[in-house]
């Protein structure tokens, strides 16, 4: 009975604590409904966990690293270059290639196959580079028609506004005489019956062969007499007869040379760079508005950036919008100058170094140039190395200051080209004809990866990434294939090699820095010189050569900004488009 009583009180007394219970855990309830309320979202919640473990992952190896004496990763520029087992300044095998465009003994005389009555005329395209290409091809093409050359047309009409004739730029006289065993050249169109002969004006395609001109101008010559080809630029084929490449060849690096004027003025600027110091690099920055907004590229300035080159963009009615940071990722665009600097320290060029800078207004001028003045303090351009007095017979034409730049970058020790237009493929040709002079094109697809995480890494790592990286992309004889891209930049018909080097073997697959790398077969060296380069287009309609006029990349009077043609990486991209 006692134990049934107590029993009972024991129940009575729960039942009096169920109201509090109710009370307290409605509060509870009610209080967890608001927390969650407040609460981040899982995403957030999950970034924010991440984030206090990777905080609490770097305390702990701050703690284990500075326990061990060893302090975490710094991003710290040196002043000096290093200490690298290869000389920057020179290619290690250059020695064992030599430019080599003579003719054979059975390419006959230009007065034995020129026919008296066809006259060829070519108008050329574009600035001064995309001209030269032009007058190049022109002498193949008359050879090919066994015509007579009457001296190239320059462009005066385009957006250049340069009024300059041939005469004014390249030495005519030495032209003609130097290219008179292969095609027979004459300064003006005779007169027929007493009267100016106007010639016949076509078009040819463009990267037309050897066949297509027997077959599309041949005819119209036959009948006319005197043909014009217009807007002649790129407009023979990439791949020809051996012989015919080396008259390229003989053309482009013997037969164009500029007027004695330019030669002297150009080596002046060549003379005062060396007198500062006995070795200097030429950088040809291309950062200018006009190429930024082409390009479709983003830089991160914001607002003001998207606003300036939105309105700069406008100038194309055919151009697309893009996406920047796909173009940047898939390296089709210009390294900052900041971005070239870092490049070159790592390659080993310390803050000595004297860089001559071909460049016209680079967007946001001193802002923009600032960081690589700093890694570079010997900076120099035509304006500095030269008075007002001394450039003013060339500062208002375009493609007389173009051929300044070309002469002072022609003769540097090193060619740095922050793109891939027709002056670094020009340049990048010659370079290797006479000589294999370093010439740096950034690998940009991988660069543009490595810039995003640099501040992850010692600069030791960076460096170390950069010089393998650019393996592949700093002139070395045989890093291109044969046949790869334009012929202007890669003449390899016209380069030989010693005999005994091909007996001996010795040239063979070594990482920058510790030899020549020998990128002639193989997975690696295809990955190596092929990544950036632009895929053979088929020949291209009229239409479409309207379309790169239209694009053509702009200029003002202190450097050349030559058009785009169908091989570069932005028109490909707006053709596919």
């Amino acid at each position: 009975m006692a134990f049934h009583r107590r029993r009972h009180n024991y129940y009575n007394g729960l039942r009096s604590l169920l109201p509090l219970i109710s009370a307290v855990s409605g509060f509870l309830l009610i209080l967890l409904a608001v927390l969650l309320f407040l609460a981040p979202s899982p995403n957030d919640s999950g970034d924010m966990y991440n984030n206090r473990l990777r905080h609490a992952t770097d305390d702990d190896e701050a703690d284990t690293e500075s326990a061990a004496g060893v302090s975490q990763p710094v991003f710290r520029v040196p002043d000096r270059g290093g200490a690298l087992d290869r000389d920057i300044w020179s290619s290690r095998n250059s020695k064992f290639f030599y430019g080599c465009s003579n003719a054979s003994h059975s390419f006959r005389n230009a007065d034995a196959i020129t026919k008296p009555d066809r006259y060829l005329l070519i108008a050329t395209s574009g600035g001064l580079n995309q001209q030269r290409t032009g007058i190049t091809d022109a002498v193949v093409a008359a050879r090919i028609l066994n015509a007579t050359l009457v001296v190239p047309k320059l462009d005066q009409k385009s957006f250049w506004k340069d009024s300059s004739n041939f005469s004014e730029i390249f030495d005519v006289d030495w032209f003609i005489s130097s290219l008179k065993n292969d095609v027979k050249i004459i300064k003006e169109l005779p007169r027929k019956g007493g009267k100016t002969w106007t010639p016949h004006n076509m078009r040819v395609a463009r990267k037309c062969s050897e066949r297509c001109y027997e077959t599309r101008v041949l005819p119209a010559l036959l009948k006319r007499h005197a043909i014009q080809l217009g807007k002649f630029d790129y407009r023979l084929a990439n791949r020809l007869d051996t012989q015919l490449q080396k008259l390229r060849c003989r053309a482009n690096y013997h037969g164009l040379r500029f007027t004695e004027p330019i030669r002297k003025m150009g080596e002046m600027l060549v003379n005062r760079m060396r007198s500062r110091s006995k070795h200097y690099i030429t950088l040809h920055l291309r950062f200018e508005p006009d190429m930024l907004a082409f390009s479709g590229c983003y830089y991160g300035g914001g607002d003001r950036e998207d606003k300036d080159l939105s309105a700069i963009r406008k100038r194309w009615k055919t151009l697309h919008s893009k996406n920047p940071e796909k173009e940047r990722r898939h390296g089709k665009c210009p390294l900052t100058p900041h971005e070239v600097g870092l490049m070159l320290r790592a390659l080993g060029y310390g803050s000595d170094v004297h860089i001559y800078v071909a460049s016209g207004e680079v967007y946001r001028g001193e802002e923009t140039l600032a960081p690589l003045k700093a890694l570079f303090p010997n900076f120099y351009t035509k304006d500095t190395l030269a008075s007002r007095e001394e450039l003013q017979p060339f500062s208002s034409f375009s493609s007389r200051m173009a051929a300044l730049d070309f002469i002072v970058c022609d003769e540097s020790d090193v060619f740095v080209t922050n793109n891939n237009g027709n002056m670094a493929k020009i340049l990048a040709g010659r370079r290797r004809y006479f000589g294999h002079k370093p010439t740096i094109r950034p690998n940009a697809k991988k660069l543009y990866r490595l810039f995003l995480n640099q501040n992850n890494m010692t600069w030791e790592a960076f460096a170390s990434r950069v010089r393998t990286y650019q393996k592949g992309f700093m002139g070395e004889p045989k890093e291109v294939r044969p046949g790869r891209g334009e012929f202007h930049e890669n003449p390899h018909t016209c380069i030989c090699e010693e005999t005994e080097t091909k007996t001996r073997k010795e040239l063979r697959p070594r990482k920058l820095g510790k030899g020549y790398n020998n990128a002639t077969s193989g997975e690696d060296s295809e990955n190596q010189n092929t990544e950036n380069d632009p895929d053979p287009l088929d020949p291209d309609t009229d239409d479409d050569q309207d379309l790169v006029e239209e694009i053509g990349v702009f200029n003002n009077t202190s450097m050349d900004y030559d058009g785009f043609n169908s091989e570069d990486h932005e028109f490909e991209d707006l053709l596919s488009d």
